[in-house]
């Protein structure tokens, strides 16, 4: 069984980890929800 006694940096890849997976879970809602989010601002801008 392989063991490793040296894991100073798994936290820092765990974080790193979780980090990457909320930017793509971001980047995925923006593609989808960019048009309408648009929309409703051009939405605004012309009733000003």
């Amino acid at each position: 069984m392989l063991t490793f006694k040296d894991n100073r940096g798994q936290g820092l890849v765990e974080y790193a980890l979780i980090l990457v997976l909320v930017a793509i879970v971001v980047i995925v809602v923006l593609a989808i929800l960019g048009p309408t989010i648009g929309n409703v601002f051009s939405n605004i801008i012309r009733q000003l």
